[in-house]
C-alpha cells in the first residue's frame, strides 16, 4: 500500500494489481477526487496516508477518508451516526454498516456540485471530533470493528460465511481483533481467519 499522500492521487492506493496502470479507479475518477481533496483542505483539515487512502484529521481523530471504486468515488465519514445529514445525501457503504457514512459519487463533477453541503457535513464532523464525542454503543448487537465491516462489505462470501456463525464463534473474531494494536494487523487478522470463517469455524477452532 501507498504511504505518501501525492501516489494515490497519480497511481492509485496500492492495494491492487491494477496500481499505476491505466486501469486503476483513481484515473476514471481523477478530477472528482482532486474536487474532494481540494474541499477537505478548505476546510483546513489535517491530510495523512492511511489504509492506502487519503485519510482527512482534526483534534487527533480521523474526520473522512477517500475512496476510489470501479463504479464510484466516495467520502466516507468515521463516526458518521453523529451526523444530523439534514439533507439526506449520505448512503450506507454496503449491507454490514451499521450507519448511512459515505457520500457517493458516479460523475467527476458531483463534489463541486454539492461543495456547500460537502463543506457544512465535515464541519459538523469536525466539531464532533473537537468536542470527543463518540456515537452510542448498541447494546442488542455484537458491534463489529470497523475492518471487519470493511472486509464483509468487499467479500460477499465471506460476509455469508460471518453471519453464518454462531454468536459465540462471531465474537470469538471481534475479541481477536479487538486485541490488536493497529488497523493494519486487525486486516492481516481478517485475511488470515478467512479460511475458518469459511469453514464455519470460530477463531480458536482449528
Amino acid at each position: 500500500m501507498i504511504t505518501e499522500i501525492e501516489d494515490f492521487f497519480t497511481h492509485g492506493c496500492g492495494r491492487c494489481d491494477r496500481f499505476a496502470t491505466p486501469d486503476c479507479s483513481t484515473r476514471q475518477w481523477a478530477s472528482g477526487l482532486a474536487g474532494l481533496r481540494r474541499i477537505c483542505l478548505a476546510a483546513e483539515l489535517q491530510e495523512t496516508v492511511k489504509w492506502g487512502h487519503p485519510c482527512y484529521m482534526h483534534a487527533g481523530r480521523n474526520v473522512a477518508i477517500i475512496g476510489a471504486f470501479r463504479g464510484d468515488f466516495r467520502l466516507t465519514f468515521f463516526d458518521a451516526a453523529l451526523l444530523k445529514d439534514p439533507g439526506r445525501v449520505l448512503e450506507k457503504q454496503g449491507p454490514n454498516t451499521r450507519h448511512a457514512d459515505c457520500l457517493r459519487f458516479t460523475d467527476n463533477a458531483g463534489p463541486a456540485h454539492m461543495e456547500s453541503t460537502i463543506a457544512a457535513y465535515l464541519a459538523e464532523a469536525m466539531a464532533n471530533a473537537a468536542a470527543g464525542l463518540r456515537p452510542p454503543k448498541a447494546d442488542e448487537d455484537l458491534e463489529l470493528p470497523d475492518e471487519l465491516v470493511t472486509a464483509l462489505d468487499a467479500d460477499p462470501d465471506l460476509a455469508e460465511a460471518f453471519h453464518a456463525l454462531t454468536p459465540g464463534r462471531q465474537k470469538s473474531y471481534v475479541i481477536l481483533l479487538s486485541g490488536a494494536k493497529t488497523s493494519a494487523t486487525r486486516f492481516a487478522r481478517i485475511e488470515k481467519a478467512r479460511p475458518r470463517i469459511l469453514a464455519g469455524k470460530g477463531a480458536m477452532e482449528r
